[in-house]
C-alpha cells in the first residue's frame, strides 16, 4: 500500500464508515476513496454483533440528532434492504409498563414518538397487548407497528459491494498506526505501507478515541466497552413471541434494558445487560487486555461515571453471573419463562464515550481537527441510521473541505 493516494480515507469498515464512504462516492462520483479496515473482513464488531433491530425512533429527545436521523435511517434501512436482497421483518414493537412507577415514563416515550413522527403509535391496555403478545404482561404498552428487524452484518457486506462497484475501495488488514499531517495531505500508516489522503474520517468505532489522539486531536471523551450478552430462548420450551418486547427504560442510562427481540431469522433472543468489558473487543467474561484498562482507568471521567453507576452496574454484574438473575428480569415481560428456557447466545461490546465529568454522551459526536472529521459516539440507533449518518458526515465534509476538486 506504499505511497497509495486517494482524495478520501476512511479509518473503520464498520456500518457507518462503509455508509459514509458509499455516500461520498454518490455525491462527489469522481472522488477516490479506500475504507481501511484492520479486521480481514468489514464488519466484525458493532456492526456484526447486535440483535439486529431497526429502530423507529420512539426514545429520543425531539429535536435531537438521534430523533431525526433514527426516523429518516429507518425508511432507508427498508429502502436498501429491499433494493439489495437483505433479510427485512417488520415485526412490530411493545414497550411494556409492569408497575405504575413506570407510567409517566411510558407517556413519555409516546409522546416523543409522536414528535419524532413515528407512525401508528398506540398505546394500549392489557387486552390489546395479550392479542399482541399473547405470552406478554403488563399494565400499559405503546405499541410501534413500524419496528423491524434485519441482519445488518448482511447490510455492511451489501455496502461493501456497492462501494466497490460505484468505483470505491475496501482495504482490509489495514490496522492504522499512526496519523501524520503533512500539508495539504494527511498521510495514514498501516503498518504495511501508508495511505496518502487528501481528507480522512475517523470511523473506528471502539478505537474512535485512539485515533483522534493519533491524529492530534483532544476529543474530551474516552471510549469504554460495555458488553451486552444475549440468552436465545430455546426452540419449542419458551413462550412464544411475536415481535419486539421491550422494557420502559431507565432515563438516566444510554441502555434500554433486557428485551426480547424476534431475529430475522428466526427463534427469539433475550437480552442484553450491560457489563463493563475489561477488553475494547472484550465478547467474552475472561477477555481482558492491561493497556484497554489502564486507558480506562487514567480518565478522570471514568472514576466519576462508576461512581454514579456502582449501584446499577453491581445489578448488571449479577444479571451476567446468574442465569436465575437474567432470567428474572425477563419474567418481568414473561412471567411464563422457566430458567432453563434460556440458553447463552453470544455478545456484543457497545462503544460507550464518557466525557471528563463521568457522563455517558448521549447524542451522536462528530467534529472536524484538521484535515479529519472524527466520529467518536455513534451509538444505538447507529446501525438503524446509519445510511443517514453516513450522508451527514458527507454533508459536514462537503461543508468544512473543498471536496468537488477530486485529483
Amino acid at each position: 500500500m506504499s505511497g497509495a493516494r486517494f482524495d478520501l480515507a476512511i479509518v473503520g469498515g464498520g456500518i457507518v464508515g462503509l455508509a459514509t464512504a458509499l455516500a461520498a462516492l454518490r455525491r462527489f462520483p469522481r472522488l477516490r476513496v479506500v475504507v481501511l479496515e484492520k479486521e480481514p473482513r468489514v464488519g466484525l464488531h458493532q456492526s456484526g454483533h447486535n440483535s439486529g433491530v431497526v429502530h423507529s425512533g420512539i426514545y429520543y429527545e425531539p429535536g435531537s440528532q438521534k430523533a431525526r436521523l433514527c426516523v429518516e435511517g429507518a425508511a432507508a434501512m427498508a429502502l436498501f434492504c429491499e433494493e439489495n436482497g437483505v433479510p427485512y421483518r417488520r415485526c412490530g414493537k411493545v414497550v411494556v409498563a409492569t408497575e405504575e412507577r413506570e407510567l409517566p415514563g411510558l407517556a413519555e416515550i409516546h409522546r416523543r414518538g409522536i414528535a419524532n413522527g413515528v407512525p401508528g403509535l398506540s398505546l394500549i391496555g392489557t387486552e390489546r397487548l395479550r392479542e399482541i403478545e399473547p405470552a406478554c404482561r403488563g399494565l400499559r404498552a405503546l405499541h410501534v407497528p413500524s419496528a423491524a428487524v434485519t441482519d445488518y452484518a448482511a447490510v455492511t457486506s451489501a455496502l461493501a459491494g456497492r462501494l466497490a462497484r460505484d468505483g470505491g475501495e475496501v482495504r482490509t488488514g489495514a490496522r492504522v498506526v499512526s496519523v501524520t499531517s503533512r500539508g495539504t495531505e494527511v498521510v495514514l500508516d498501516t503498518g504495511s505501507g501508508a495511505a496518502v489522503t487528501r481528507f480522512a474520517v475517523n470511523c473506528a468505532g471502539l478505537h474512535s478515541d485512539r485515533i483522534a489522539r493519533l491524529a492530534g486531536a483532544d476529543p474530551g471523551v474516552v471510549i469504554v466497552p460495555f458488553r451486552g450478552e444475549y440468552c436465545e430462548l430455546a426452540v419449542g420450551r419458551g413462550p412464544a413471541v411475536n415481535g419486539l418486547v421491550y422494557p420502559v427504560p431507565d432515563p438516566t442510562l444510554p441502555f434500554l434494558g433486557v428485551h426480547l427481540t424476534k431475529k430475522v431469522g428466526g427463534g427469539v433472543l433475550a437480552g442484553p445487560n450491560a457489563v463493563l468489558a475489561l477488553k475494547r473487543e472484550g465478547y467474552r467474561r475472561t477477555d481482558v487486555d492491561l493497556a484497554d484498562l489502564a486507558g480506562a482507568l487514567s480518565f478522570p471521567g471514568f472514576w466519576r461515571m462508576a461512581r454514579r453507576s456502582w449501584r446499577r452496574g453491581a445489578g448488571e454484574l449479577w444479571r451476567s453471573l446468574s442465569r436465575r438473575a437474567f432470567a428474572r428480569a425477563v419474567r418481568r415481560l414473561l412471567p411464563g419463562l422457566r430458567d432453563d428456557d434460556l440458553r447463552p447466545a453470544g455478545s456484543g461490546v457497545r462503544a460507550q464515550a464518557v466525557d471528563r465529568s463521568g457522563h455517558f454522551v448521549d447524542d451522536f459526536l462528530i467534529f472536524p481537527h484538521g484535515r479529519v472529521i472524527h466520529v467518536l459516539n455513534v451509538p444505538s440507533p447507529a446501525a438503524t441510521a446509519s445510511l443517514v449518518i453516513g450522508r451527514a458526515i458527507v454533508e459536514t465534509i462537503g461543508a468544512t473541505f473543498d471536496l468537488g476538486g477530486a485529483r
